[in-house]
C-alpha cells in the first residue's frame, strides 16, 4: 500500500469519527441544525475517500474522477451550510449549488486537456479554495460576538483556501499528479495533497466541534441559572451575575443599587384562586421587571415570590424611581385568572452600594429595607440610606422572618 493510500484510509476513518462526533452534538438543541449539516459534510468526505480508492479499478476513470470531485465539493458546501446555521447567517444554497454544477461541468470538460495542464489542475483545486473562502465569509459576516476560537477558525479557513489554491503549483513542483487517474495515488503529489487535506480537515473539524461544545456548555450553564417559571435568573444565577456587576461598577467608580421586591399576600392568592393563578402573577411581575430593566441590569427571581434587580449606574434616587414605577404599574395590572376588580401589590426595599461594602452587605441592607416596607403596611418602597440603617433596624427588633407574604 502506498503512502497516499494509507493517508486516504486514515481520512476515511477520521471522517467517520468526525461525522459521529457531530451527530452526537446534534442531540443537543443548541447545536442540532449546525451539527447535522457538518456531520453530513463528513459523511460525504467518507464517500469521496471510497471513490478515490475505487478509481484504479476503472479502465476509463473519467466519471469516477468527476464524481469524486463533485462529492468532495459537496462536502465543503455542506460544511458551509453548517457554519451558516451555527453563526446565524442565511446559507447561500442557491449560489453554492449553482457553483457546484458549473464546477463539475468544468472538471468534466477539462478531462480532455493534457493531464499535467495547469488549467486542468486549477479546475480541480480552485473550487475547493472558493468554498473555503465562502466559509470564511460566513463567519466574518456573522453578527454574533466572536471569541478566540472563532477568530482561529477564520484563520484556518483562510489557510485552507490558500493551500487548495497552491496545490496546482505544488503538483507541478513534485512532477505532476500521476500519468493517469489510476496512477494518482502512487505519485509524490498525492501523498502531500492527502496529508495537507487531512491536517486542514481535522483542524477545521476540531475547531468547529470545540465551538459547538462551547456553545452547548454555555447553553447548559445558562439554563441552570434560569428560573423556568419567570424566565429570570434563579437565585444562584442572580448572585453570580450580581457579584460580577457590583465588582465591575466598583472598579469603574460607578454607582450601583439593589432593588428587592416581594409580592404582597401571595399565599392568599394561591389559597383563593389556585396555584395556576399564582403562577400567572409571578409571570406578570417578572415580565414587568424585565421590561422595565435595561440590558445591563441584572434581574432575578431569588425566592418563591421575591425578586431582585441590580441597577448598575443608578444611585439611590434613580433606584427609588425604578421601584415606585414598578410598584405603581404592577398595582394597576390586570392578571389572567384573577377577578376583574382584583389587583396585586408589591413591596420594595432599596440600597445603594457604599465604599467598603460588597454584594452581601448590599443584599442585607436592601433586604432589611424591604422588611421595613412590609412592616409599614406593604405596597410601598423603603430605602436604606447607609450601612448604619441595618444596625438600627436590628436594635428596633425589626429582623427579617421567613415566610412573609
Amino acid at each position: 500500500m502506498s503512502g497516499a493510500n494509507f493517508i486516504l484510509l486514515i481520512n476515511l476513518a477520521v471522517a467517520g469519527l468526525l461525522a459521529a462526533s457531530f451527530m452526537a452534538v446534534s442531540f443537543q438543541d443548541v447545536g442540532r441544525a449546525p451539527a447535522r449539516w457538518l456531520a453530513s459534510g463528513y459523511v460525504l468526505g467518507m464517500v469521496y475517500s471510497a471513490i478515490e480508492f475505487s478509481i484504479p479499478a476503472f479502465s476509463d476513470a473519467r466519471l469516477p474522477v468527476v464524481a469524486a470531485f463533485a462529492v468532495f465539493l459537496g462536502a465543503t458546501i455542506a460544511f458551509n451550510g453548517g457554519l451558516a446555521r451555527k453563526y446565524g447567517v442565511a446559507p447561500p444554497w442557491t449560489p453554492m449549488l449553482a457553483f457546484l454544477a458549473a464546477a463539475t461541468v468544468a472538471v468534466y470538460v477539462v478531462q480532455d486537456l493534457p493531464r499535467q495542464s495547469l488549467t486542468r489542475m486549477m479546475a480541480y483545486q480552485l473550487p475547493y479554495a472558493a468554498m473555503q473562502f465562502v466559509g470564511l465569509g460566513i463567519v466574518w459576516s456573522s453578527r454574533q460576538s466572536r471569541g478566540r476560537l472563532d477568530l482561529i477558525l477564520m484563520m484556518v479557513l483562510a489557510a485552507s483556501g490558500l493551500q487548495f489554491a497552491s496545490k496546482p503549483f505544488i503538483a507541478h513542483a513534485l512532477g505532476g499528479w500521476g500519468a493517469n487517474p489510476q496512477a494518482y495515488l502512487q505519485s509524490s503529489y498525492a501523498l502531500v495533497s492527502q496529508s495537507l487535506g487531512t491536517v486542514f480537515a481535522l483542524a477545521l473539524a476540531l475547531l468547529v466541534l470545540a465551538i459547538l461544545v462551547r456553545d452547548v456548555l454555555a447553553d447548559v450553564t445558562s439554563k441552570s441559572q434560569v428560573d423556568t417559571l419567570s424566565g429570570l435568573l434563579n437565585r444562584g444565577g442572580f448572585t453570580r451575575h450580581a457579584e460580577l456587576a457590583v465588582n465591575g461598577a466598583t472598579r469603574l467608580a460607578m454607582p450601583v443599587a439593589l432593588v428587592i421586591a416581594d409580592l404582597d399576600h401571595f399565599k392568599t392568592v394561591n389559597d383563593s384562586f389556585g396555584h395556576a393563578s399564582g403562577d400567572r402573577v409571578i409571570e406578570a411581575f417578572a415580565g414587568l421587571l424585565r421590561d422595565a430593566a435595561e440590558g445591563h441590569h441584572v434581574v432575578g427571581r431569588i425566592g418563591g415570590e421575591e425578586f431582585a434587580v441590580i441597577l448598575t449606574g443608578a444611585n439611590l434616587a434613580a433606584a427609588r424611581l425604578f421601584a415606585e414605577g414598578a410598584r405603581n404599574a404592577f398595582g394597576a395590572l390586570p392578571i389572567d385568572g384573577l377577578p376583574a376588580n382584583s389587583r396585586c401589590t408589591s413591596s420594595f426595599g432599596i440600597a445603594e452600594l457604599h465604599a467598603g461594602e460588597g454584594f452581601p452587605d448590599l443584599m442585607r441592607r436592601a433586604d432589611e429595607a424591604l422588611y421595613l416596607a412590609k412592616n409599614a403596611g406593604r405596597d410601598c418602597v423603603r430605602v436604606s440610606t447607609g450601612p448604619s440603617d441595618g444596625l438600627a433596624a436590628i436594635r428596633a427588633g425589626q429582623v427579617r422572618i421567613n415566610g412573609r407574604g
